[in-house]
């Protein structure tokens, strides 16, 4: 199984985590959500697969293209 590490589009903090290690999902499933400059962007799964990582929590700092989350599928 190919793992698919997904990564945050911006810098802000985590506001909600959606899903669970264990969970699975569907490509364009929301995982994250992040708020940034008073907006939520959500972070979606690029392939549908089961959460076998995630490596943030409800109110992390969180850089761009830092990994929030892995797939496997």
């Amino acid at each position: 199984m190919a793992r698919y590490p997904v990564e945050s589009e911006v810098t802000g903090n985590v506001w909600k985590v959606e899903v669970a290690v264990g969970d699975s999902v569907s490509e364009g499933d929301v995982l994250v959500i992040l708020e940034s400059m008073k907006m939520e962007i959500p972070v979606e799964s690029p392939q549908a697969g089961t959460v076998t990582e995630l490596l943030v929590q409800p109110e992390d700092s969180v850089e761009e293209d830092q990994v929030v989350a892995v797939i496997e599928g």
